[in-house]
């Protein structure tokens, strides 16, 4: 919608509701290109931390939702690395979740545990204005798109669905009454965390209408990061899939003695992207853990490529 009736659609009490409605369907359940300066990330120092304050941005103009959902598989077999988005993104069928599933309904534990390492895992994009960043200050009052996982997320709505009757729902993508998100990270147990993170006070985003309108306008599509053209056809990836797994076209079954059933060790990368509180919504029955690299990604690209 235009920037006009986004103003107006602001000041109807309908706004946070329905916005409600969006997440709690997301909640339920491309190009490899690992550089992409559109992208901001949180720097970390050595020991974990770090911190920012962004404002999560309203859907693009001509789209319907603020946000988008992506599911990825990174994992290492006997063949080398598998780093590609799932096609379980935009609702087609994908030779990894297909192999995980009949390696899941064997009943064999050891084959659950190769399941359970090539689990899909969800991500969340969003545009978003940078109000503070610290380490690189050049970013502050730009746009970027900027990736999170299933707990910050779970942030969004609980502002949206506050669990007291004392506190005020808020819409945190709006453009006018959103809030500011204070983004805490800190290393625990050997993980990064966000649970530190929170909302601010709603606030309006920006004094000056007309430089809020020229931001809006140059906000990045979200449609376009899922667009079809953006992921290998299903032939494409069970090719790689048979290659990094060493299996065989014949035969779509995949077993300890092709796939390594230990989850392989992620290094340290501290010094590079956030760390993504993956989600793991497969029907492999995959457990829940939030330990992965926001930049495992680039990490695994690197791993490929060389």
């Amino acid at each position: 919608m235009g920037f006009s009736a986004l103003k107006k659609r602001s000041k109807s009490t309908k706004n946070v509701s329905e916005m409600m409605d969006k997440l709690n369907k997301a909640s339920g359940g491309g190009s490899n290109s690992y550089v992409d300066d559109r992208y901001w990330k949180l720097e970390r120092d050595k020991t974990g931390n770090g911190y920012a304050i962004i404002r999560f941005l309203d859907a693009p103009d001509g789209e319907d939702f603020p946000f988008i959902k992506m599911y990825t598989h990174g994992f290492k077999g006997q063949g080398g690395w598998y780093i590609e988005n799932s096609l379980t993104t935009i609702g087609k069928q994908d030779p990894v979740s297909e192999a995980n599933s009949e390696l899941w309904n064997s009943g064999i534990d050891s084959n659950k545990d190769i399941a359970r390492n090539r689990k899909r895992r969800l991500q969340f994009v969003s545009n978003i204005y940078v109000v503070k960043d610290s380490k690189f200050p050049e970013n502050e009052g730009k746009t970027f798109l900027f990736k999170y996982g299933k707990s910050i997320f779970d942030m969004i709505q609980a502002a949206g669905a506050p669990e007291f009757d004392d506190e005020t729902p808020v819409n945190v993508f709006d453009l006018f009454n959103g809030a500011d998100f204070k983004l805490k990270s800190r290393k625990a147990d050997g993980f990064i965390k966000y649970d530190k993170s929170g909302f601010e006070e709603p606030s309006q985003w920006l004094s000056d209408e007309g430089e809020m309108e020229t931001l809006y306008n140059g906000l990045y599509s979200l449609d376009g990061e899922i667009a079809e053209d953006k992921f290998k056809t299903y032939d494409e990836l069970k090719t790689k899939f048979l290659r990094v797994t060493g299996g065989s076209s014949e035969s779509s079954s995949f077993t300890a003695e092709s796939v390594s059933a230990e989850p392989t060790p992620v290094a340290d990368v501290s010094g590079q992207r956030d760390e993504i509180p993956w989600d793991t919504n497969d029907t492999a029955g995959a457990d829940s853990s939030e330990s992965t690299e926001d930049d495992t990604m680039s990490y695994f690209a690197k791993l490929a490529d060389g």
